[in-house]
């Protein structure tokens, strides 16, 4: 080996060992973001695969930029991620340019109108205009969903490859998402038939809802958002709710339009 390679493998040493200290400091931050109740330090360290001292050290970071909390000894996202949510609902491109068009889908449709954007291996609502009929249940801007259950996850996987798919499962499996059992093929089997630009669901992710999407059109061709009418099973039906697909595409193209030329 050269002393010009060695200096400069030196040299880049610090710089992978702090790549690899923001990447574990972010693992441990998305775990507390999935986390429905305060984590304690062994139950973080188990589910990121760290040791406990790694662990601790990481949330005394994070707790001196006020993104972690500790009460006793359980640790949950704190309050400096309110001022960051904050910015992005309100300077977002995608946000910005979607809630008109939410709005106008949920006022024609009468149905709940959503958006969501792909984070990883799972999805995170990002926008929602309620419709008519109120929903049974609370979903908070920014919940991290999995790809693998309602229409708005499945119809972003719609054009995937099989190693893709074999990925998503292994991410839905170690969230909880999905039992230890679930394979690609039973994933294959839900996603929307080739040649359908639409996704269906009811009683999968929550009991007593059904839910259409459609993606919003990408420059890239691998689309990295949906929007999805919901409405409670007793005001809606199959049949209904395949009725508002078309104006869903319209919706999703005008999106994308808006977006044309942004990092989207």
């Amino acid at each position: 080996m050269s002393p010009t390679h060695s200096a400069s493998s030196a040299e880049e040493s610090p710089k992978a060992a702090n790549m690899r200290s923001l990447s574990r400091a972010m693992e441990v931050f998305a775990e507390l973001q999935r986390a429905e109740r305060p984590q304690r330090l062994s139950d973080l360290a188990r589910a990121c695969g760290m040791s406990l001292p790694t662990t601790l050290r990481i949330l005394r970071v994070l707790q001196d930029f006020g993104m972690v909390s500790q009460t006793d000894k359980s640790y949950r996202i704190g309050p400096a991620v309110l001022p960051a949510a904050r910015s992005y609902l309100e300077n977002d491109p995608l946000v910005v340019a979607a809630r008109p068009i939410l709005q106008q889908v949920a006022s024609q449709t009468g149905l709940t109108a959503s958006l969501y954007t792909r984070l990883g291996f799972e999805r995170i609502l990002v926008a929602r205009v309620d419709g008519a009929s109120p929903l049974r249940y609370d979903l908070p801007l920014g919940k991290r969903l999995p790809l693998t259950v309602g229409a708005a996850g499945k119809i972003l996987l719609a054009s995937a490859s099989e190693e893709e798919l074999g990925q998503v499962v292994a991410a839905a499996v170690a969230a909880g998402h999905e039992k230890d059992t679930f394979s690609p093929g039973e994933l294959r089997e839900r996603l929307p038939r080739p040649g359908t630009d639409f996704a269906y669901s009811e009683d999968e992710r929550a009991t007593g809802v059904l839910s259409v999407a459609v993606a919003v059109p990408h420059r890239s061709g691998r689309p990295s958002e949906s929007i999805a009418l919901t409405s409670p099973v007793e005001t809606a039906t199959e049949e209904g709710m395949k009725a508002g697909v078309p104006e869903l595409r319209r919706a999703a193209g005008r999106l994308s339009e808006l977006l044309e030329g942004s990092v989207y």
